[in-house]
């Protein structure tokens, strides 16, 4: 009886599919267990070998805990909107939906192969209407919320309405926008409805404002920080400019100390926790205010140094500050309009990441400084962001480095207030000095001044102490189609949102996906796409002048807003009346085990965390933290294969009287050297190549040299060097041999090459005569770097369970290397994996059928187990899936030859290898004659008296050289050892009939018989 994979694979799977053998219930006496993964955005791509690798670590987790026990909820879906899709419907004018449908389902295909355990009953799709209509609940939520500073939540604004009509605002302390106006109760009911809301819309937690943002006009969206990468679009590479565009924003910055203290109630890796940590960017220091001379403008800056105020000798505005506009001089217009159109080509992480260039405009405007009064000049330049912070900074050159680096270039005074030379550079320390030249901080430290510093901005009304935080509100519009829609339309131009039992408003149709000549979004091309608020449905845009029809918000939700909050869905997933029910919400609570990219840590990651507490605010969950544990998987890497393609200059040229025109060109050939010669060949000269290759270089040429035989010919040959070029991994063998054949049908331009082979010989196909051939030994060269298409190196996984088997692919994947780590893809490596597994099929059947008996275990076959529950067990607690791969390997070995039967090993050893590898499991279960999935089998539980040694094989050496060993009992004595050991028959042939003069004993380690 064989070992036939692909037959048995999809008996299980079919088996798995049509019994839902592994979907959840939502009560059960059972303790719960949550695991999910970071769900796909499904592209046309499909998966290779490298998406597996989280999915497959989850689904042993997963497999693991219901052995032991638990109800385990296991789901998967799709994070089904998408740039992706859009940009392909604007190309070839297909429907986004009908792109993510097909690729979802070549996506749930490769899935099904490897044989995860997903609870497919509750798959949820983001671009689902019956999905997105809770996002656009909770955008509604949202948006009828408030941050209660006092209670430290966010509290429904009805209660904020109802302090404004008995109270107005004095006294509301809220997380809002600045500068509020103060008004009292009188003045809020004096109000109409139109100058209530937009005072509202100051303090909701989504609120529409002017923002800088990321704009690609190619894309025609906007795009999120980490959508962008090196200051163009991470798809499609365009170039990205920052704009002020009105925009939905969410206050995320209300929960940013929140965000911070949450990060010690959970598991996560620490290096993600930092990334968190440093985004929002905790500091506290002082805000100082200072006037800007001859006018009624004020400069706000945030300072984790007041103590240095003193030092102030010019200010910095980012490029884009409200204020330039306003402060700027006529004289220094036209330089300071350039200079903002020139930053508005910088991403702002282009701009952090670029710290050698020095770059500014001075406005021609002054502020006063606080104290002393003197003028200080205000600069602009692109080292200080709008979005952090006030967007300003008081510049203090002699103790920031940046700041004396840009005074130093621009000739700005650098007066020293520390009692430390600063001639050559900013002293930067916060201990070790005192302050100088500082009027009342004169004599003072580090702490001491920084309190006093704040004690006097306090008394003349200028500053004041203050935490501050990088992190910024998130932009929540994007100018795109494909996305959720806002379920929101316009009155009076100020927003109102539709009552929830009228969503979800669904994406209209439209002809073209592309933004509207005039600029707008593509809903803007939508011919329904307005508000009927009386019969509350969408209706033509040409009713928008009736009464109670009114235009709806043209813009969609960003791509994180579906993923924010689907680990709740999963947990309810059909149901129709509400997200998910309080019961199935109780129950479930939050992820117990997330596993996922670390590249999400301030982007999803932030944003869910911040969706799940303002949920647990409103009471609609019990929990405020979305995943208990986090693990960030490592990325497998593709080995890259190379061709060497020789680069030259081939120039030919004959007489002016010649037939043919001088210097005429000609398609060259394409020269590919192997890599085995490359190193040889990069000591070759010119010269000495060509007249070494001359007929195969001057081949293309043959009929024009023959026509102009008698003409005088010129040649000019000149060797560049090297150049290493991708080909497909598909067409090198496990040796790294190319098949040239196969490469030269892969790209037409190769189609004509000419090889040198590992042994320097010329292969040119097209000429026999000039080494035609088959060509078997060309060898590339192979390099370890991300598996990407464009590298021609990605593995399909279809292609590995073809071949090998979709259990091979899980254990090969997880015996690669630590989860957590980086791992190169070998090829080689997979069929010892392969090898393994029927190995292991023998232990429990030959030719002719089973051969488990139940014939009584050894006790070495009883040990060998019961140390391999004990290690499993542990390495998949602590997620060294890979050690555990190792292990079941001694252990096949160890069974096969203690020639091990017994069903009383090997059925545990099956229960101990499936969440592994689960298709052999079950169909060797089933044939043990089980009638139930193993997958509900428990857990076999260690016994440690197996593993307690009864006996020690003592080594016996003869004046320290070890001859024989001896099995003796643990429990014997130091004389018994010696009359065991001498009484021997091998004692008495070293021996030779003499004593010994000494028997060196020590019990469970040796004997030492010295003659």
């Amino acid at each position: 009886m064989k070992y036939h994979f692909n037959d048995i694979e999809a008996k299980w799977r079919k088996y798995w599919e049509e019994n839902q053998t592994f979907k959840a219930e939502n009560q059960s006496d059972k303790p719960k267990y949550y695991v999910l993964d970071m769900f796909p955005y499904p592209s046309g791509a499909g998966l290779h070998v490298g998406h597996p690798l989280g999915y497959i670590a989850s689904d042993i987790y997963a497999r693991y805990k219901r052995h032991k026990g638990f109800n385990v909820l296991h789901p998967m879906g799709y994070d089904s909107f998408g740039l992706p899709a859009e940009q392909y419907a604007i190309q070839t004018g297909q429907h986004p939906a009908i792109t993510t449908e097909t690729n979802i389902n070549r996506y749930r295909e490769q899935l099904d192969r490897i044989g995860f355990s997903f609870d497919w009953s509750r798959e949820v799709r983001t671009s689902n209407p019956d999905y997105y209509k809770w996002t656009q609940w909770i955008f509604t939520e949202l948006f009828h919320s408030w941050y209660n500073k006092d209670s430290d939540k966010a509290e429904p604004i009805e209660s904020l309405i109802t302090r404004f009509t008995n109270e107005g605002n004095e006294g509301v302390n809220a997380v809002c926008d600045e500068n509020i106006v103060p008004f009292t109760a009188e003045m809020w009911n004096a109000y109409d409805e139109v100058q209530q809301q937009k005072k509202l819309l100051q303090y909701r937690l989504t609120y529409l404002a002017e923002t800088e943002v990321n704009w690609c006009p190619a894309l025609g969206t906007v795009l999120a920080n980490d959508e962008i990468v090196n200051g163009v679009s991470e798809r499609g590479g365009h170039p990205v400019v920052r704009k002020k565009m009105k925009q939905w924003s969410m206050r995320i910055t209300a929960y940013a100390q929140r965000l911070l203290d949450g990060l010690n109630q959970i598991d996560w890796p620490q290096p993600l926790k930092d990334s968190q940590t440093n985004w929002i960017g905790r500091s506290q220091g002082a805000a100082v205010s200072f006037k800007v001379q001859s006018s009624r403008f004020k400069v706000d800056v945030f300072t984790t140094r007041p103590d240095t105020i003193f030092g102030a000798s010019f200010m910095t505005l980012a490029p884009e500050h409200e204020l330039v506009e306003k402060i700027t001089t006529p004289e220094q217009k036209e330089a300071v309009e350039a200079y903002i159109e020139q930053t508005a080509k910088r991403s702002e992480r282009e701009r952090m990441a670029d710290v050698k260039t020095i770059s500014g405009v001075f406005t021609g405007a002054y502020a006063e400084h606080p104290f002393s009064k003197e003028p200080i000049p205000i600069w602009i330049g692109d080292y200080v962001l709008a979005s952090y912070g006030t967007g300003a900074v008081m510049a203090v050159p002699c103790g920031d480095e940046r700041d004396y680096a840009f005074a130093k270039h621009f000739n700005i005074p650098i007066p020293n207030i520390f009692d430390q030379d600063i001639s050559e550079n900013a002293f930067t320390e916060k201990e070790g000095f005192t302050i100088v030249n500082s009027d009342f901080l004169n004599g003072l430290g580090y702490k001491e001044a920084i309190k006093k510093a704040i004690e006097e901005l306090e008394k003349i009304g200028q500053g004041t102490g203050k935490i501050n935080y990088r992190l910024r509100d998130a932009v929540f519009s994007r100018q795109r189609y494909w996305g959720e829609p806002f379920p929101v339309y316009y009155v009076n131009g100020l927003p109102k949102t539709i009552d929830p039992e009228h969503l979800p408003v669904q994406l209209p149709e439209v002809e073209k996906y592309l933004p509207t000549e005039d600029g707008q979004p593509p809903l803007g091309r939508a011919d329904v796409w307005a508000w009927d608020a009386e019969k509350c449905t969408v209706v033509s845009n040409e009713l928008v002048d009736n009464k109670n029809i009114f235009p709806l918000e043209l813009n969609t939700m960003p791509g994180w807003a579906g993923s924010s909050w689907y680990l709740f869905r999963y947990m309810d997933a059909n149901n129709n009346e509400e997200f998910a029910s309080p019961d199935a919400l109780d129950y479930w609570q939050n992820v117990d085990l997330y596993i996922g990219g670390s590249e999400h840590a301030t982007g999803h990651l932030l944003y869910s965390r911040f969706w799940t507490k303002f949920l647990y605010d409103r009471g609609f969950l019990k929990v405020d933290e979305p995943f208990k544990k986090l693990i960030n998987q490592g990325m497998i890497l593709g080995e890259s294969a190379f061709v060497y393609r020789m680069d030259y200059r081939l120039a030919l040229s004959w007489n002016p009287d010649s037939k043919e025109n001088n210097e005429k060109k000609y398609k060259q050939n394409t020269f590919f050297i192997s890599k085995n010669l490359v190193e040889d060949y990069q000591k070759i000269n010119g010269e000495d190549f060509f007249n070494e290759y001359k007929d195969s270089i001057l081949s293309p040429f043959k009929d024009v040299l023959i026509k102009n035989d008698n003409d005088v010919l010129r040649i000019s040959f000149n060797l560049i060097g090297y150049t290493p070029i991708h080909t497909d991994v598909s067409l090198v063998d496990i040796s790294n041999k190319l098949d040239i054949e196969a490469f030269r049908d892969w790209r037409e331009e190769y189609k004509n090459a000419i090889f040198i082979l590992d042994n320097g010989e010329i292969y040119d196909p097209n000429s026999p005569s000039l080494g035609g051939g088959r060509g078997e030994d060309f060898t590339v060269s192979r390099e370890v770097e991300k598996m990407s298409k464009s590298k021609y190196n990605v593995v399909n996984p279809d292609d590995i369970c073809d071949q090998y088997g979709a259990d091979t692919l899980r254990m090969y994947e997880m015996f690669l290397g630590p989860l957590e780590q980086a791992k190169p893809w070998n090829m080689a490596g997979i069929t010892g994996v392969h090898s393994f597994l029927k190995k292991f099929w023998k232990l429990y059947c030959d030719d002719n059928g089973l051969v488990v008996t139940d014939t009584p275990a050894s006790k070495d076959s009883l040990k060998t187990l019961h140390k391999t529950i004990k290690k499993v067990a542990e390495d998949i607690e602590n997620f060294s899936f890979n050690t555990s791969v190792s292990t079941f390997m001694i252990a096949v070995n160890e069974l096969t030859a203690q020639k091990c039967n017994s069903r009383e090993v090997l059925e545990p050893l099956l229960v101990l290898i499936s969440p592994y590898a689960p298709h052999i499991a079950e169909e060797l279960w089933d044939k043990l004659g089980q009638t139930n999935s193993i997958s509900t089998a428990p857990f076999p539980e260690f016994d440690a008296s197996h593993l307690v040694e009864s006996s020690k094989e003592y080594p016996i050496s003869f004046n320290g050289k070890m001859r024989f060993t001896l099995e003796l009992p643990l429990d014997l004595s130091k004389e018994e050892i010696e009359k065991e050991v001498m009484a021997h028959e091998k004692t008495q042939h070293y021996l030779e009939g003499r004593a010994p003069k000494k028997v060196i004993i020590i019990p469970g380690k040796i004997v030492n018989i010295v003659g």
